[in-house]
């Protein structure tokens, strides 16, 4: 079935302010483990983001494991972090935006992230069931549009994230059959070099709340 519009929805400072979650996990680290251990952890964190081009934070985990093998706390931490509360983390009106752009057409969330934490992250928010199972999770998603044109047909889509480069990324492949929707939330929309560098996006919010405000029939005009 082919749809007007598809609407896709990055996670992490869209829906879900991973900023706090990020700074949460910090603090829960330095008073478990100390923060020598703290910053080793994050040391390793950033070292296998550049490996492997997402983040991966049971990955840095596992790997800091390796290193404090003698220190059962990590088996702790490692729990702390896969029932970390998520749904507590939705940014307010995060749902409401959701909910008002499916009068146009369906709704999916598009997301970079390992198959481990990212896919628990979208189920503990309470996210997947949001979506109704709609969920795609690649290593580079700008790079796998064909697999998301295949799996959810569309006329046009309206993507809707907080990074500039993965909505450029989309904006030079797809064209005029995307709508960027620029969420200026969390610390890679307020980077100054990003926003230099980058267009914003033929739609701007300064919360994902915002987005009831804006009626998308144009877009599910365009074909």
């Amino acid at each position: 079935m082919t749809h007007e519009t598809v609407f896709l929805f990055d996670v992490d400072n869209t829906l879900l302010d991973n900023d706090r979650i990020h700074d949460d996990l910090d603090e829960h680290f330095r008073a478990a483990h100390g923060a020598r251990a703290r910053d080793r952890y994050w040391e390793i964190f950033d070292k296998l983001r550049d490996e492997l081009g997402y983040v991966d934070y049971f990955g840095s985990l596992e790997r800091y494991r390796l290193e404090a093998m003698c220190d059962p706390g990590v088996l702790r931490t490692s729990n702390w972090l896969i029932d970390y509360p998520f749904a507590d983390r939705l940014y307010p009106g995060a749902l409401d935006a959701v909910n008002h752009v499916r009068r146009w057409g369906p709704v999916v969330i598009l997301s970079d992230g390992d198959a481990v934490f990212q896919p628990r992250k979208v189920e503990r928010s309470g996210l997947w069931r949001v979506f109704e199972g709609h969920v795609l999770i690649y290593v580079h998603k700008e790079a796998a549009l064909d697999d998301v044109a295949r799996r959810y047909p569309a006329g046009h889509y309206v993507v809707i994230d907080d990074k500039l480069w993965i909505l450029d990324a989309i904006k030079q492949s797809w064209g005029s059959r995307v709508t960027t929707v620029f969420a200026r939330q969390g610390h890679y929309a307020a980077d100054p070099d990003v926003l230099a560098k980058y267009p914003h996006g033929e739609i701007e919010v300064s919360h994902i709340a915002d987005l009831v405000g804006h009626d998308f029939s144009d877009s599910a005009r365009q074909r």
